[in-house]
């Protein structure tokens, strides 16, 4: 297989239920930004310990495959009879592993700086990144239609890779850095 096929020079791309779009176009900006988070997360999985948090590897290999199934339905024109591929309990599945992992780091009560271990803050990128796919997303939605399972999806792995990022500072003994200029805002 060739990878590249020359179908891109002009400046579009091809969408699943066939069609052709500029590559600016607000699906090809969203599930672009879902392959840009995958990466960021794939990333983040090689700044942490294969020992020490193997269990988190192991939570973050599921959410790649599982951004991709995200990808493909954003790729995919909404149309009668298509199958998407995320189902519709997916965002509840993480919800287990954000209780879990929040538990292993401090309560908030304020904003916290971003960053300490380097997997950590490398997970606070991605987790900014599918924010940005989920800003992406809804735009999309305002225009066209989507599988809602995808975006609440995005929604509730942001909270994911924000809790894994603070367990991964716990488990290294990195003080979070409170904002400074901002009050209480968790209760």
């Amino acid at each position: 297989m060739r990878i590249y096929t020359r179908g891109g020079d002009g400046g579009k791309t091809t969408v699943v239920g066939g069609g052709r779009r500029f590559k600016h176009d607000l699906r090809i900006e969203a599930y672009g930004s879902v392959d840009e988070a995958g990466a960021f997360i794939g990333l983040a999985g090689s700044q942490l310990s294969e020992e020490r948090d193997r269990d988190i590897l192991e939570v973050l290999a599921l959410v790649e495959q599982r951004l991709w199934d995200v990808g493909a339905d954003l790729a995919t024109l909404h149309s009668e009879g298509v199958a998407y591929r995320t189902p519709e309990e997916a965002a509840q599945s993480l919800e287990p592993w954000i209780d879990r992992y929040q538990s292993e780091a401090k309560s908030l009560s304020q904003f916290i700086v971003r960053g300490g271990h380097s997997g950590a803050a490398a997970l606070h990128v991605a987790c900014t990144v599918v924010r940005r796919a989920e800003r992406r997303t809804v735009a999309l939605m305002e225009r066209e239609s989507i599988h809602p399972p995808a975006l609440t999806y995005l929604n509730r792995l942001s909270d994911l890779l924000f809790v894994l990022a603070r367990a991964v500072n716990a488990r290294d003994g990195v003080k979070e850095v409170p904002y400074q200029n901002g009050g209480t805002v968790f209760r």
